[in-house]
């Protein structure tokens, strides 16, 4: 995957609570491919657009200049609970966005968007609700998300300093999925495997590393 380390770009104020990942994509969308056209139309889809995807909703915020390129949405609490369809990221990421700063998210959500290169912002709700006061005062505003440092630069030049898990952090800063994290570890892995069977002879191997 790409990896992650610093974005300024356009963010959208979203001031809702509770926005589940069926929201986000969609149950008839989930079996779309990586890498599906359609899959730009998916985010927040049934706000939009008609059901037929022909329509846009010109009031949704999504369908708006400037917010129609947005990179970064700050949100409220709760964003991304419900099901743990990883198609929520995919469409997000088909969109365009690669930073949600939000008070809490859906446990799962927040994995996926790690192990798809977007990255997932803690702050305080209070923070949240400034950084949204400043960007509908402001359209168009940028802020900063760097994960080197751990701090989100607001319009306003004020600053925000946030947490992630060491292990999350590194893969996004060096574009890890599981797999290729994995193959780092490939070495002692096949150690440990002629080691294992040398000292267990009896066990069948069926396809060695």
């Amino acid at each position: 995957m790409e990896a992650f380390t610093k974005i300024t770009g356009i963010a959208c104020p979203f001031d809702e609570i509770n926005v589940d990942t069926n929201q986000l994509c969609p149950t008839r969308f989930n079996k779309l491919p990586v890498g599906d056209p359609y899959l730009k139309k998916v985010m927040f889809h049934d706000q939009r657009f008609t059901r037929d995807g022909n329509l846009k909703n010109s009031e949704f915020i999504f369908n708006r200049e400037p917010y129609n390129k947005a990179e970064i949405i700050v949100a409220d609490r709760n964003w991304g609970i419900g099901s743990s369809r990883e198609s929520a990221v995919y469409a997000m990421d088909a969109f365009g966005i690669k930073v949600v700063i939000a008070a809490s998210f859906g446990d799962i959500h927040y994995n996926n968007m790690t192990k798809n290169g977007l990255c997932p912002v803690v702050l305080s709700q209070e923070a949240c609700k400034d950084l949204r006061g400043q960007l509908i005062d402001n359209v168009g505003a940028r802020i900063t998300v760097n994960l080197q440092t751990l701090t989100v630069t607001a319009p306003d030049g004020s600053e925000y300093g946030f947490e992630m898990h060491p292990l999350k952090r590194r893969c996004l800063l060096e574009g890890l999925d599981d797999i290729a994290l994995t193959k780092q570890y490939m070495d002692e892995i096949k150690a440990f495997e002629i080691e294992h069977h040398a000292a267990k002879p009896f066990i069948k191997v069926q396809s060695p590393i």
